[in-house]
């Protein structure tokens, strides 16, 4: 039989090791809860955010944001523990564990409104091409981002640019856009849409005479030079990354003239105009369209699905009849419901004035859902460095 000494130290080291092995489990759980709870919470944040700005806009009221920059959070674990007679009466003295712990948390999260310059340039500074090519090459259906994005078509017909606006009251315009993204969506449905860069080579000719050994070795470093001793010229030439076009061929197939004329054809548009080129004889090609798509600002964005609620909403238009199938092509870019109840649906929901806006319910296809999922992804693409701003911040501590 263990001598009482003995038995002493085992439960002393019985009571270290649950000490240990405790603190050990519960602060990794605490802190992987923690952080999806953050998580779970700015994203729901961000999407009634959203759904606030675009039920704003349905009642004309001003749009507004605040974005969360920080969430500093500090744990704090205490254990305490120790030992007590057990009831055995007068035989023995077996010792009993006794732990007790504590876990506090203090975040403190900062919250900076979106105003000013920070407004100006995320909210009201047009979509830019090459944020629209990095979401189509990741797979975004066409058909859906434009009608969130663009604002026109503007197709070029010899010396005559023919406008159709995106708008619904404008009959003749939205339908004609609404055909001519539902035809680069069947397109893009066979795999044919080509998403591409310009590569073009630009070429310079310049008296050799003209250059040092120095300034002749720095260009080297930036382009090809070759030197013609006959007429003591060097010509130098660059490989250029020029304009994105959305085309049912290979822009790689054309003639570095021909790339470079049109090239030089949209360097005369604006920073969101994004090029089109559909051509005959490719997939697609029955209607040929050539042309710029011009991209809207993300408050233009939502104003749009705002209105389209009940000030101008949206109908059907059916496809082109060069366009081949397509499989979605719902009436609205994005369907919202308004009522006087809360809905009882699983999707979020924001109340304003006297109404609660919800996304509409869909079977089948979720694209509702979708183009709210893709709204919030090009909302976050706006971000920028909101620790760094000049506007005032609101800090709060739990």
């Amino acid at each position: 039989m263990p001598s009482k000494r003995l038995r002493y130290k085992l439960s002393r080291c019985l009571i270290l090791l649950a000490i240990f092995g405790l603190s050990g489990c519960l602060s990794p759980i605490a802190l992987d809860h923690a952080v999806i709870e953050y998580d779970k919470t700015a994203t729901d944040i961000l999407s009634k955010q959203l759904l606030l700005n675009i039920a704003r806009a349905h009642q004309h009221l001003p749009l507004h944001f605040t974005a969360i920059s920080n969430i500093a959070a500090t744990f704090n674990f205490q254990f305490n523990a120790g030992a007590t007679p057990a009831l055995t009466g007068n035989s023995g003295s077996l010792l009993t564990p006794v732990f007790g712990g504590t876990l506090s948390e203090n975040p403190t999260i900062s919250i900076v409104p979106i105003e000013g310059e920070e407004f100006t340039r995320r909210l009201l500074t047009p979509f830019q091409e090459n944020k629209l090519t990095m979401l189509l090459r990741q797979g975004v259906d066409i058909d859906l981002i434009l009608r969130l994005l663009a604002s026109e078509l503007r197709i070029y017909d010899g010396n005559q640019n023919h406008i159709y606006i995106n708008k619904p009251s404008n009959k003749e315009g939205y339908t004609m856009f609404r055909q001519a993204v539902l035809h680069l969506s069947s397109i893009q449905d066979r795999q044919k849409l080509f998403v591409e860069p310009l590569l073009f080579k630009q070429q310079w000719q310049l008296p050799a005479s003209s250059l040092s050994a120095e300034q002749m070795s720095a260009l080297q470093k930036e382009y090809k030079v070759d030197y013609q001793p006959e007429s003591n010229h060097i010509t130098l030439t660059k490989q250029i990354t020029g304009h994105v076009f959305l085309t049912n061929y290979d822009p790689s197939t054309l003639s570095n003239e021909e790339r470079i004329r049109l090239n030089d054809e949209a360097e005369k548009g604006a920073d969101n105009d994004v090029s089109v080129d559909i051509r005959p004889g490719y997939p697609g090609g029955e209607w040929q369209i050539h042309g710029v798509l011009r991209l809207r600002s993300f408050h233009n964005a939502l104003n749009f699905i705002g209105s389209g609620i009940t000030d101008e909403p949206e109908y059907d238009i059916p496809k082109h009849p060069s366009t081949a199938f397509v499989k979605e092509n719902p009436a609205q870019t994005m369907g919202l419901t308004v009522n006087n109840e809360d809905p009882s649906s699983d999707n979020i929901s924001i109340f304003l004035g006297d109404n609660y806006y919800a996304l509409k319910p869909e079977t089948g296809y979720q694209w509702n859902k979708e183009g709210f999922r893709l709204l919030c992804q090009i909302f976050q693409m706006t971000m920028t460095n909101l620790g760094q701003q000049n506007a005032p911040s609101i800090t709060i501590a739990k």
